[in-house]
Formats: C-alpha cells, sequence, structure tokens
C-alpha cells in the first residue's frame, strides 16, 4: 500500500504537480488504473490503453476518493483534478514500484520476492504459491494474469509493512521483457516451468522462447535461487545461466520429486512430496526431510507438474513442507477458467477457455479422455491465438489429437479454428464426430439442445476466441427443470 505524498511522487516520478496539486495531498491506498475499483486515498494511473483513456475518468476517480492521479498531459474543466504530470505513466508506475520495493526490503530484511514465468501454468502456480505461502507469513501476489509491464507495478505498489513474501507472475512477449519486468523488481527466488508453443508467432521459435525466458535466472543475485523444471530440457539449461544457486523438481529427476503420481476416477491428480535430506532454503536453514501427501482438488497431470513447483519455490522461499502441503488438501485455483469443473443438470462442464496453447490444449484433452470411462466427451474447441506461421499446422494437430484419444464429439468454433475440424476429419472422424461452428452464439445454441446428463464437456481456446462466453448460459440452461423429457 501506497503511504506517500504528492511531492514524494513527482519527485520519484520526475513528474510536477498539476491540477491545484499542493504536494501535500497523501496517498494511503493502492494504484489503479481503473476508475470503477477506485477507493478513498488512492492513486489513480490515467494510463492511455488502445481502447480507453484514463484520462476522460479523472472526475470519475477523483469524485471515489482518488487522492492524487498521474496523467502524461493536462486537462482542464471539470477533468481537473489534483495530479503529477509525467511523460510516460506506465514508466512513473515502475519508478514508483522500484521505490516501494527498496523501501519495503530495507524495513523488512526478511522479505522474499518470488517471480514466476513459464509458456503455462504460471497463473495457476502463482494461486498455489500464494496458498501455500500463507502458512508462512502475509502474502502479495499477482492479481489474476496480470503479469505484464503495467500489471507488475501495481502487484508491487500493494506491499505492505507487514508483508512477508511478494509473488509476481512475469509474463513475455519477446527477448527483452522479463529483463525489463526483473529492473523493476528483482526476484530473490526466480521460476521456471516449461519452455513451450505459447506466443510462438511473436517469438519467432521455442528457442527464442528459451533465450527470453532465462532472463529471469540471468536476474538473479548470486544469494538467489533458481527453481527450474528438472524434466523440461530447455529450462534445466538455464541452470547454466544463472549465478545463484538452483534447486529443480520433477518427477523422474530434480532434487525435489513428486512420487506416485497418479489420477483418481475423476480426473484428480495426488502424488507424495519427497524432500530430501540437505535442501536447504534462501536463509541457509534447512527443510524438514521427509514424505508429505499432496492432494489437490485439481484434474490432469499437468496441473501435477504445477503444484510440484509451486511447493518447491515455497520450501526454498521458507515455507514447512508439513503446513504447505496441508495446505492443498482439496484446494481449487483462485483464477478461474483453468480447469474449472461446473456442474449442472447431471452433465460437467470444464471450463478452460481463458488461454490455450498446443501444449496446455493436448493436456486438457487428455484429461477429458481419463474422464470418457463411461462418459461421453464433448470437446468444444477454438482458435489457439499467436502462433505464427505455424498456426495451421499446429491446429491440425490437435484435430487430429481428438480423434486419436476417441473423444466422442468435436465442435470447432470460429474460423481461425478451422483447421481441429479439417485434422479430425482427415484423421477419420466421420459421420457427425466433428463439427464445424461459426460462432460462439451458434455452439451456445447446440451445446444446449446437445448436452445430456452424464457428458463430459470441455471449453478450450485462447481468451479472445470467446469460449469463455459459453459457460454461464449453458449452466442456466442445464439447471433448468425438465418436464416430459424436454428442458424448459
Amino acid at each position: 500500500m501506497l503511504e506517500t505524498t504528492s511531492r514524494d511522487i513527482a519527485g520519484i516520478t520526475g513528474g510536477r504537480l498539476v491540477g491545484g496539486a499542493t504536494g501535500e495531498e497523501t496517498v494511503t491506498g493502492e494504484a489503479r488504473i481503473d476508475s470503477r475499483e477506485v477507493a478513498a486515498g488512492d492513486l489513480f494511473a490515467a494510463f492511455d490503453g488502445e481502447h480507453v483513456d484514463g484520462h476522460g475518468f479523472l472526475a470519475r476517480a477523483h469524485s471515489a476518493g482518488a487522492a492524487l492521479s498521474l496523467v502524461s498531459r493536462e486537462t482542464d474543466g471539470e477533468q481537473s483534478v489534483p495530479a503529477v504530470l509525467v511523460p510516460d505513466v506506465g514508466e512513473a508506475l515502475s519508478a514508483l514500484a522500484r521505490a516501494q520495493l527498496e523501501r519495503s526490503r530495507a524495513e523488512r530484511d526478511d522479505l522474499v520476492v518470488l517471480a514466476i514465468t513459464g509458456s503455462a501454468g504460471k497463473t495457476s502456480t502463482k494461486d498455489l504459491l500464494r496458498r501455500v505461502l500463507g502458512t508462512a507469513g502475509e502474502v502479495v501476489a499477482t492479481h489474476a494474469s496480470l503479469n505484464n509491464e503495467l500489471g507488475l507495478p501495481l502487484t508491487v505498489l500493494r506491499l505492505t509493512p507487514t508483508t512477508r513474501f511478494l509473488v509476481l507472475e512475469m509474463g513475455a512477449r519477446g527477448i527483452g521483457h522479463l529483463t525489463h519486468l526483473t529492473g523493476i523488481a528483482r526476484p530473490d527466488v526466480s521460476l521456471v516451468l516449461n519452455v513451450g508453443s505459447a506466443h510462438l508467432g511473436e517469438f519467432g521459435g521455442v528457442e527464442n522462447i528459451a533465450v527470453a525466458k532465462g532472463e529471469l535466472v540471468e536476474a538473479l543475485a548470486p544469494e538467489g535461487r533458481a527453481v527450474l523444471n528438472a524434466e523440461d530440457p530447455r529450462v534445466a539449461a538455464m541452470a547454466a545461466r544463472s549465478q545463484a544457486p538452483v534447486t529443480t523438481w520433477g518427477f523422474a529427476s530434480g532434487n525435489v520429486r513428486g512420487a506416485a503420481l497418479g489420477l483418481d476416477e475423476d480426473a484428480r491428480i495426488s502424488f507424495t512430496l519427497e524432500v530430501p535430506e540437505g535442501l536447504t532454503r534462501l536463509d541457509g536453514s534447512t527443510v524438514p526431510a521427509g514424505s508429505f501427501p499432496v492432494r489437490p482438488d485439481l484434474l490432469g497431470e499437468h496441473q501435477a507438474a504445477n503444484v510440484l513447483a509451486a511447493l518447491t519455490g515455497a520450501l526454498v522461499a521458507g515455507a514447512d513442507p508439513a503446513a504447505a502441503t496441508a495446505a492443498l488438501d482439496g484446494a481449487r485455483l483462485d483464477s478461474g477458467q483453468r480447469m474449472e469443473v461446473h456442474r449442472a443438470g447431471g452433465a460437467m462442464i470444464i471450463d478452460d477457455a481463458y488461454n490455450a496453447n498446443p501444449d496446455s490444449m493436448r493436456q486438457a484433452l487428455k484429461t477429458l479422455a481419463h474422464l470418457g470411462r463411461g462418459h461421453r466427451t464433448i470437446a468444444v474447441l477454438g482458435e489457439m491465438l499467436e502462433l505464427g506461421p505455424d498456426g495451421v499446422r499446429l491446429h491440425d494437430e490437435i484435430g487430429r489429437l481428438v480423434v486419436r484419444l476417441n473423444i466422442s464429439q468435436l465442435y470447432v468454433v470460429g474460423d481461425g479454428a478451422a483447421a481441429i475440424h479439417h485434422g479430425a476429419s482427415l484423421e477419420g472422424s466421420f459421420g457427425g464426430e466433428s463439427e464445424y461452428l461459426d460462432t460462439v452464439e451458434e455452439a451456445i445454441a447446440v451445446l444446449e439442445r446437445e448436452v445430456a446428463p452424464g457428458d463430459v464437456v470441455l471449453l478450450k481456446s485462447s481468451r479472445d476466441a470467446g469460449l469463455r462466453r459459453i459457460t454461464p448460459p449453458l449452466l442456466d440452461h442445464l439447471a433448468q427443470p425438465v418436464h416430459g423429457g424436454v428442458q424448459e
């Protein structure tokens, strides 16, 4: 939380007071970029975005209680409010975040900053880390997936004098992006999950993705710790880029192991955390060795990797293994639409439509196939964005996989995903097992007509493909009473 004056903010950001600001205005809350979320004492950052210009909401933010605004141009009339004028609002937020973290570290020498990156699973692992580290102290973590150059400073600026752990999800869409983010908040623990095909088109190749993700490891000081996936060769190779000690994790190799990994009939994961003798924390203390059962309420083997990664990072940061694993008993993810299970009308709906890439799509489909024992399985798939020139081939491969996994019914939604339907058809899906639908609205209508009790339905696409809009109306429809065999 910010505890500072407009004069100090102007000094940190290199800005000047405008709109009648005196220098004595005191910010006592959080930094906000959405005027609808502003509360008394907050700092409103008038970010000029691609679709919305925050300068048009200065008066609203001020009326809601904003003590001060950050602006990149002067305003007049009803929009004129106490503000600090800066050349770039995003850079000003970054400067404030750096100052806030420096101050927090000076006030609390046991503050640990953990940063997470990877092609898939970042948000899930962040949610799990927040839960596990909560057993050892106060945690501030990234909201949802606000993991870029704007979201990260907003997270850092939520630090309080009693914060013990700062958990930062860091995303990248090109080489140099993580270097920029770690320049705002240098991590003590860098956790790298995997190198896959997400944003392949923007990076220009998987090897470039590995270069970019490794920047998180390069940012560590010698007294920090790299926490790496031993079973992803590109991630394991990042050990050579770290000047800090390295702790690895995995199910077949690594310092910290997951043993006896299993899925129950509902595809929920379970395994045993194996902590070796001599594993040390950042502060030099030794983690208690032993075997600890892990039983979260999460679907799919890929979630087991996220859980093991989170546990390893938490142990290095200071958590106790018994308390950490107990905190995950029956746990679900805080962030929605990530293998999120809903039940209505006797059907199971798995909403995994927040994001998608070929790796996560394959994992979700394998989980759906596991659930198909005695049930009809329905995959509703949309476009995987940002795959570049390989997009058609990668979508085609997903369609073929659907057939090989013996998924009962495939609905492909939207022109960008059409290659999934073509791939399934060429692989041998005939007689209507694969159907192409033009729009999300058409998909909703078809699902409302076709989904029956006992069915298991997977919704999977990139966020902007729109399948995330299907779950609410479908659940409402399935929850309606049935009379005479007809759903009302």
